[in-house]
């Protein structure tokens, strides 16, 4: 009698795969080696997919659907092989969980693939707390910080405790409210481009409130609300210095900020 085959064992570390973003890979690489680090220390296998590109926001909010679902199927069939697709930014990651099936909908081969994969992608630091239970160990920084909540990763994917859970744990690390933190910075993508002025006056309110919260750093979760803050910061001649909050808790808080030469 032939034996039965046995039954493969359960994965004890999920397959993870990184969507890096645009501006990480073009502007911040040691974001991604941030979140990279982050994924291995909470007991992942990674994998960056070379095929990946851009996440389709800036298309899909632009009014160009076609160009929006065409990345969308590229993400896609670069990530559904992955037990978890995993995003440092809640802008991409609320673009590929929200916004996948309406650039979609009209394409029944296509559509099923798309909430497959949304199912399964989430924004870094919620990540890390919620489905890793993790918490970084052995990581100090003796400096004030205010964190600013980024409007997709609030109001589309419900980040709020996660980061500043993580970010308690960091040794040395005072976090200082910051008013307003949960009011748009005036990045909002291309908003920033189409209406530069009424952006410009939403982040010149947001760095008097930075300032005004005392700390040394401002950190978040989604890069290109931090390049417009930094940005607006640097204008002002603030020592006010921006990281991304993955980067703080990966240990490189003593690195260049972001908008300083590396």
């Amino acid at each position: 009698m032939p034996h039965a085959t046995p039954a493969p064992e359960p994965r004890s570390r999920p397959r993870v795969g990184l969507f890096v973003t645009c501006l990480a890979d073009a502007i911040r690489p040691r974001l991604g080696f941030a979140a990279l680090s982050l994924l291995e220390a909470a007991g992942c296998d990674v994998e960056v997919p070379r095929a990946q590109t851009c996440c389709g926001q800036p298309a899909f909010n632009s009014g160009d659907t076609q160009g929006g679902a065409a990345l969308a199927r590229r993400t896609i069939a670069a990530f559904e092989g992955c037990d978890h697709v995993v995003v440092p930014s809640g802008s991409c990651a609320g673009m590929i969980r929200a916004h996948y099936r309406e650039a979609l909908a009209d394409d029944p081969a296509w559509l099923p693939r798309a909430e497959a994969l949304a199912a399964k992608t989430h924004e870094l630091l919620s990540f890390l707390a919620d489905y890793r239970g993790w918490r970084p160990q052995g990581v100090a920084l003796a400096a004030s910080a205010t964190y600013h909540d980024s409007c997709s990763g609030l109001r589309e994917l419900g980040i709020l405790d996660q980061p500043r859970a993580l970010l308690r744990e960091v040794d040395g690390l005072e976090l200082r409210p910051l008013t307003g933190n949960d009011v748009c910075c005036g990045f909002g993508g291309t908003f920033c481009v189409k209406y530069p002025a009424i952006s410009d006056a939403i982040v010149k309110e947001k760095a008097v409130l930075i300032e005004a919260s005392g700390a040394q750093l401002l950190l978040g979760g989604d890069l290109g609300c931090l390049m417009n803050m930094a940005g607006a910061l640097h204008r002002r001649g603030s020592a006010v210095r921006a990281f991304h909050a993955a980067e703080v808790l990966a240990g490189m808080g003593n690195g260049p900020a972001i908008g300083e030469e590396e």
